[in-house]
């Protein structure tokens, strides 16, 4: 059983410490209403606050236009979620194949290579016309002809190729010793990466890749352009019901709520694994 009882020095500077943490505690939230007070004061009274509140912040509007671009972000969340799996699956497959050695591989690297200079290159709107509407116009027998799904394919294809090269940055910043080690110990190349190098490197690539699913998050409403009705597409609907940009704003306070959760978890991880300028609230 534990006798540890802190020393009297230690019990003060303890609550030293708590006093300093709720005082700065309340001084932040005392400047912060100040500021947001001043900002709201100065907006509202402005000359054309009136008709940007009419445009951008109907409540009516938002009210009318909330659950309709609430089905849609939830198209966007299955869709991140969906595509995340072939994303990282992809992104691991291509990161394997540009760093195996030998001339007998250079097929592949080549192949991973080409890959990923060619869709980190694209912008993600392009390849989302080109699979979207590009491939559907071939009329290829045993294609599907969900739009839905040729956007998942182009969000695929174009993230997969920066995911590949987070974990290609994971895998080699393991140092060459642990391959030495684990090669001396009688273990094949394959079963080197499978059990010593890649789940190294994965722990390592966690906040990069919590920052790729942020982003992941976000463009998945690119494929409103596709015809799909997300929450994007939802909003758009509205607005030109409701001749209001409200529906916009609807649609993005939702991107952002959804967003932020991700976020902050990515920030704790960062901050835990020791990476340095990592933001978000402690």
């Amino acid at each position: 059983m534990s006798t540890y009882a802190p020393s009297a020095r230690q019990v003060e500077r303890l609550a030293y410490r708590q006093r300093r943490a709720v005082r700065s505690a309340v001084i932040g939230l005392v400047s912060t209403l100040v500021v947001v007070t001043v900002v709201l004061t100065v907006l509202v009274n402005s000359p054309g606050w009136p008709r940007v509140k009419a445009s951008f912040f109907d409540w009516d509007v938002a009210k009318a236009s909330l659950p309709d671009i609430l089905v849609g972000l939830w198209l966007n969340v299955r869709i991140m979620v969906v595509c995340a799996v072939f994303i990282l699956i992809f992104g691991m497959a291509l990161a394997i194949m540009r760093t195996l050695r030998g001339p007998v591989f250079f097929p592949m690297r080549a192949f991973a290579t080409a890959y990923v200079d060619l869709f980190r290159g694209m912008p993600l709107l392009l390849v989302l016309l080109l699979v979207g509407f590009g491939v559907p116009g071939l009329r290829l027998q045993g294609l599907p002809s969900s739009v839905l799904f040729y956007g998942c394919v182009a969000l695929v294809l174009t993230y997969s190729s920066y995911v590949a090269e987070v974990f290609r940055a994971g895998i080699e910043s393991v140092h060459p010793s642990q391959l030495a080690a684990a090669r001396g110990l009688g273990l094949s190349y394959p079963q080197t990466m499978r059990y010593v190098v890649v789940p190294q490197a994965v722990r390592r690539v966690v906040p990069p890749l919590l920052n790729d699913l942020v982003s992941l998050q976000k463009d998945s409403g690119l494929i409103s352009i596709l015809g799909v009705i997300d929450a994007i597409r939802a909003a758009q609907i509205a607005q030109a019901e409701y001749a209001s940009f409200t529906p916009y704003v609807v649609a993005g306070i939702c991107f952002v709520l959804l967003t932020i959760p991700l976020t902050r978890l990515t920030d704790r991880v960062a901050r835990k694994q020791g990476w340095q300028g990592a933001g978000g609230v402690p």
